[in-house]
């Protein structure tokens, strides 16, 4: 049970990101940096103070996968944060949210972790549902290609960075992995921002609280728990539960904006649901039944 609920509470806080973003009045780029800086700022004296010696005696080997993590956590960020000056925000979301099929497919060719109907059925039924929830805001133009193929290449990072961890969880403690990755994240952020013409500073009190509060809530606590359920779960499962991110941020919209779900919102987050729901099914059922 307590991996399921460290999965949820990962879910749950990485859909406050959404109200966050939405309140901080910054460039996005700007915001990602901040988010990523402050959660390393926070990690890096932990893992320093408690995991000195594992990060004194990591493997070079290792080193370099955690570098390469990081790499594709800050490519998953800055991609996706472009796409939306070339797409739209549906087209993109649902894009982006490819992972898991990319995770899974990962898995089949380089791990031999095979599916079973019951998991690709619920992949296919979650994805659906990105799909319901963002009808309505596709574009389709030259300029939009571009924007969705690199929305993709930030879904496919995501997976990357899911399943380097699922990989390292038996090698590396979680401090020592996190801290390395939101550093070595954050840097190359900061140089892509910099470079980019943007500033840190002239933005209202209420944006760099936001900036805070996302890097607290859904960095450190949503990608720590998300971090920690790949150690406990399939690499899978937890790729398609954070498809329901769109899920908790309609619903925290709701409570804290007052913004009312629209159908295809209310549809569309049933079926991502119903998909999480079934991919659960089947890994419980795995786990239980290795051979089947």
């Amino acid at each position: 049970m307590r991996p399921y609920i460290i999965l949820f509470a990962g879910v749950l806080s990485v859909s406050f990101a959404a109200i966050f973003i939405r309140l901080a009045e910054a460039p996005p780029l700007v915001v990602a940096t901040c988010r990523m800086t402050i959660a390393a700022a926070v990690l890096v004296p932990v893992a320093l103070a408690r995991s000195r010696m594992n990060l004194k005696n990591m493997a070079l080997r290792d080193l370099l996968w955690l570098l390469l993590s990081g790499f594709f956590l800050a490519l998953h960020f800055g991609l996706w944060i472009t796409s939306l000056d070339y797409t739209s925000i549906a087209s993109s979301v649902v894009l982006v949210t490819s992972h898991p099929a990319f995770v899974a497919v990962v898995s089949y060719f380089v791990w031999g972790e095979k599916l079973g109907r019951l998991s690709i059925a619920g992949i296919a039924v979650a994805l659906a549902g990105v799909v319901v929830i963002n009808y309505g805001g596709f574009t389709f133009s030259s300029q939009a290609i571009l924007g969705d193929w690199l929305a993709l290449a930030a879904g496919f990072s995501m997976g990357a960075y899911l399943i380097i961890g699922g990989r390292l969880r038996e090698r590396i403690d979680i401090l020592s992995y996190l801290s390395v990755i939101y550093t070595f994240s954050a840097v190359i952020l900061l140089v892509v921002t910099l470079l980019s013409g943007y500033s840190f500073f002239g933005y209202s009190p209420v944006t760099y609280i936001m900036i805070l509060l996302l890097a607290l809530v859904p960095q450190l606590i949503g990608h720590t728990c998300l971090n920690l359920a790949v150690r406990l779960l399939p690499v899978i499962m937890v790729s398609v539960a954070i498809l329901g991110e769109p899920v908790g941020a309609t619903l925290l919209g709701y409570f804290i904006l007052g913004e009312v779900p629209t159908l295809n919102e209310i549809g569309g987050g049933i079926l991502v649901l119903g998909g999480i729901f079934v991919v659960m099914q089947w890994s419980q059922r795995s786990s239980l039944n290795p051979r089947g």
